[in-house]
């Protein structure tokens, strides 16, 4: 009797020490599907935020470090999320029309607080925004308006101006589009003068323009690239001045207000 209750009870704790590793076993797959679930939304959420990065309004254009965090979680920098937020109509109530420019060469003076600018603006290439700026330099709108961001990373060189709270926010009352002559390979060389505009949105132009004083690549986004409307043709030199002065201490190293306050005395085109 003794020898069966003692075989009995080993039997049991054999069935015991069985229903245990089974369930260590469960226990281990329910976390590795766990943490295989985690490491997946967590791979998701680094993809979403790049590209919440890049499809940010060009007046809070990315950073070196937030373009090299999209260039690392993305296999391409043209890569578009799963659902493209959508392009507003525009406010046309006050955009002129692009017959106004088309097919125009238009030349002109844009003054800054240090130093004059060449500029030629390209009617044929980009009529829309062409009659955008001629309309907004003939109403003398630029006047006092400040150049507020300034970025001076290696690949990343450009001088932002025409906000008209001078803070880089957009103008909810002025945005036109769509997108014109914009570069395939994501590429605007030193000389370009090319129109911020709301991420995602190929109807977010408004009146912020940037000024490219080196060879800057700027990732595509949901809608595409940024409109080219133009180029300097003399005194690109002064942005080169402004940039080499650098940035205001506390911004970002590469990023930000310029050290010297940068303002527009006038902007003129015929």
């Amino acid at each position: 009797m003794a020898a069966s209750s003692r075989s009995a009870r080993d039997a049991k704790r054999r069935v015991q020490q069985m229903e245990a590793k089974r369930e260590l076993r469960g226990e281990q797959d329910k976390r590795r599907k766990r943490d295989n679930v985690l490491a997946v939304g967590a791979g998701t959420a680094a993809i979403v935020a790049a590209l919440v990065l890049q499809l940010t309004v060009f007046s809070s254009n990315p950073t070196e470090d937030e373009y090299a965090a999209t260039q690392a979680g993305l296999t391409s920098p043209s890569a578009t999320p799963s659902a493209s937020p959508p392009a507003s109509p525009g406010n046309g109530e006050n955009i002129p029309k692009p017959e106004t420019a088309a097919g125009k060469t238009l030349t002109g003076e844009l003054k800054l607080s240090s130093g004059a600018l060449g500029v030629e603006l390209d009617g044929t290439k980009a009529p829309q925004a062409t009659a955008v700026f001629k309309s907004l330099a003939d109403q003398g709108f630029y006047a006092g308006l400040s150049c507020h961001r300034l970025t001076t990373a290696e690949s990343f060189g450009v001088l932002q101006c025409g906000s008209k709270g001078g803070d880089g926010g957009s103008d909810a009352a002025y945005t036109w589009g769509p997108l014109e002559n914009t570069p395939a390979d994501n590429s605007y060389p030193a000389g370009t003068i090319a129109v911020a505009r709301t991420g995602g949105n190929a109807y977010g132009n408004g009146t912020q323009f940037f000024i490219v004083y080196k060879d800057t690549v700027i990732p595509a986004d949901a809608a595409g690239g940024y409109t080219v409307v133009g180029k300097v043709t003399s005194g690109l030199d002064v942005v080169g001045t402004i940039a080499a002065a650098g940035l205001k201490p506390g911004d970002n190293a590469t990023d930000g207000a310029p050290v010297e306050p940068v303002t527009i005395d006038s902007f003129s085109l015929k």
